[in-house]
C-alpha cells in the first residue's frame, strides 16, 4: 500500500520499541504471559501442526516462539528492528527452523504463499487510530484463508464513556511503583493520551465489517480484551 495517503507506522510503534535498551529488558517489564490460552484457542479451532500462523506486532516473541513448537510455520512480523532482532536470536538459539522473522507492519506486511491459517496479534492494533484500525482488520482478513481464525488481544474499553475517570484511577492505583518492573502510573496515562485503544462498542463492528464472526470474547475487568474470530 505505498500510497501518498499512506502513514508511516513506525511512527506509531512507540519510540520506546524502537530501542535495543528498552527491548531487552521488555519481557520483565510486561511479564512474562503464558501463551498456552492463545495456543489452545487456536487449536479449539482446528489448527494443529500442519498449519501456519502470522503473528503481527510480535515484540519479543513470546507466542511466536511457543507457537513455532506447535505449529507448522510461524511467521512473526514487527516494525521495531530491535524486537526482531532479539527474536532472531531466541529462535536460532532454541533450533525453531519454522520460525520467518519480517519486519513489517499491519498496512505493510505482504503475505507471500497460501493463505493463513491464522493471525494472532497481542497489544499492538492499539497504536493504530481506528480508521487504520479497520484497513489493518481487512488486510488480516484477506491473508487468511475461509474458516482462518483471528486471535485478538489488546487493551480495549469495555465501559461506559462516563465511568472512564472512576476505570483510570482504580488501574493507577495497581500500576508498579518501579517502572523497570512493570507499567507505572505514568506509563498507563501515555498511553492514554499517545496510543489509540477504543471502545469494545467501536472495534465489535470494526471486526463485524471486515468480515470476521465473533465466537468468543472473554474480558479482564474493563480494559484487557481477547478475541477469538473466524473470518465468514
Amino acid at each position: 500500500m505505498a500510497e501518498s495517503w499512506m502513514i508511516d507506522e513506525l511512527a506509531y510503534a512507540g519510540p520506546e520499541h524502537l530501542d535495543a535498551a528498552f527491548v531487552a529488558g521488555f519481557d520483565r517489564k510486561q511479564g512474562y504471559p503464558d501463551p498456552a490460552e492463545d495456543l489452545d484457542a487456536l487449536a479449539a479451532q482446528g489448527l494443529d501442526a500442519d498449519s501456519t500462523v502470522v503473528d503481527l506486532g510480535t515484540g519479543t516473541g513470546q507466542f511466536a516462539l511457543a507457537a513455532a513448537r506447535r505449529f507448522g510455520h510461524v511467521t512473526a512480523v514487527d516494525v521495531s528492528p530491535a524486537m526482531l532482532a532479539l527474536l532472531r536470536e531466541r529462535a536460532a538459539d532454541a533450533g525453531l527452523d519454522n520460525l520467518d522473522c519480517v519486519r513489517a507492519g499491519f498496512l505493510s506486511y505482504q503475505h507471500a504463499g497460501p493463505p493463513a491459517d491464522a493471525v494472532y496479534t497481542r497489544h499492538a492494533l492499539h497504536q493504530l487510530p481506528d480508521f487504520w484500525k479497520v484497513l489493518a482488520l481487512d488486510r488480516i482478513a484477506r491473508m487468511l484463508r475461509p474458516g482462518g481464525v483471528l486471535r485478538l488481544r489488546d487493551l480495549v474499553y469495555d465501559f461506559r464513556p462516563d465511568e472512564t475517570g472512576e476505570v483510570f484511577r482504580n488501574w493507577f492505583r495497581h500500576a508498579a511503583a518501579d517502572p523497570a518492573k512493570g507499567y507505572t502510573s505514568e506509563d498507563y496515562a501515555e498511553h492514554i493520551r499517545t496510543e489509540h485503544s477504543t471502545f469494545r462498542w467501536l472495534l465489535e463492528p470494526m471486526l463485524a465489517a471486515t468480515g470476521f464472526e465473533i465466537v468468543a470474547a472473554d474480558f479482564q475487568g474493563p480494559l484487557y480484551g481477547a478475541y477469538t474470530c473466524v473470518k465468514r
